[in-house]
């Protein structure tokens, strides 16, 4: 097992290191001058060499980016924006609380209502309950998310009243964000549950388990709802960096002013220093949750360990 994690903690590491320098060479190698974007048009070109200076973008692109990653891991420090001279990692510091809290809540929902539903799918496939669900949550899923969000602000907030339609100062303004968000992502988990219960059903060591006369619920508790789990372990470890991304759509809609809406006003606005942080923090959680996710699902079952080391033992 230690061989197993030190592994992929080795993997981890190389793929950070890879998605930092991706990271860094997409925004210098995209085309335009950041100091355009400082300046007004009428500076001279001496002008722009001095300010060009002062922000190291005349130095080679290695020595760049080893100041850039170096700050970063020493200091916390992500750089200072170009449009609002704000330091970037106070401008994220602001932001991610609230994305957090988005994010956040409409991934418990999601997993504490579609869970069970796929649970229960599957106990009772291909009967009219299980392809009642099925469509409904997979309609829901069809529908753009803006339209899905547009038609529960006409109905909750603008015919019945019983919903705000912006802000998030209270709890009550989260309701419609975090509710249509959730209706529009319960079919993926619901489907992926019930797959894979399915497939737990179908093992020998469950039929075994039957016909050792063990009670139905001593079976659907201890062998396939323990086993079945697993994969919606590396569900949840995978969704969390996209926690901190944001939901960008919702974020407009209702004007939250999260991650989401920082990452796609900073591509607009063409804000490198921006644009890098909120980019790597994001690859770089993904990496970090990937390989929890591979070490947790190889203590939950050995088979994934024995694999992933080749064949050898455990």
């Amino acid at each position: 097992m230690t061989s197993f994690i030190l592994k992929k903690l080795l993997n981890g590491l190389l793929l950070v290191f890879t998605v930092s320098v991706l990271v860094f060479s997409m925004m210098h190698l995209m085309p335009g001058d950041p100091v355009d974007l400082i300046v007004d048009r009428k500076v001279s070109q001496e002008r722009k060499d001095i300010i060009r200076h002062e922000y190291g973008y005349d130095r080679p692109l290695t020595v760049q980016y080893v100041d850039w990653i170096w700050k970063i891991i020493s200091k916390g420090d992500f750089g200072t924006s170009l449009r609002v001279k704000q330091k970037v990692a106070d401008m994220m510091d602001a932001r991610i609380p609230l994305s957090l809290k988005l994010c956040g809540w409409m991934l418990f929902f999601e997993i504490v209502i579609a869970v069970p539903l796929g649970l229960l799918c599957a106990y009772k496939k291909d009967t009219f309950l299980d392809r009642a669900i099925i469509n409904v949550t997979l309609f829901l899923s069809a529908v753009p998310s803006f339209w899905l969000y547009v038609l529960l602000i006409l109905l909750f907030s603008v015919t019945l009243k019983w919903l705000p339609i912006s802000g998030y100062e209270k709890a009550i303004n989260w309701v419609l964000p975090i509710g249509g968000g959730v209706l529009g992502s319960l079919a993926g988990t619901i489907r992926l549950t019930k797959t894979e219960v399915l497939d737990v059903f179908r093992e020998k060591y469950v039929l075994t388990a039957y016909a050792k006369g063990l009670p139905h619920k001593t079976v659907m508790v201890k062998h396939v709802m323990r086993n079945a789990l697993i994969l919606i372990t590396v569900l949840v470890f995978m969704s969390i960096p996209w926690l901190i991304s944001g939901a960008v759509i919702t974020e407009r809609i209702f004007s939250i002013p999260g991650m989401g809406s920082l990452l796609v006003n900073s591509i607009i606005t063409q804000d490198y220093a921006v644009v890098q942080g909120c980019i790597l923090i994001i690859a770089v959680l993904t990496v970090v949750f990937n390989t929890l996710s591979d070490v947790v699902v190889g203590m939950l079952d050995p088979r994934i360990r024995i694999t992933m080391n080749g064949g050898a033992g455990a």
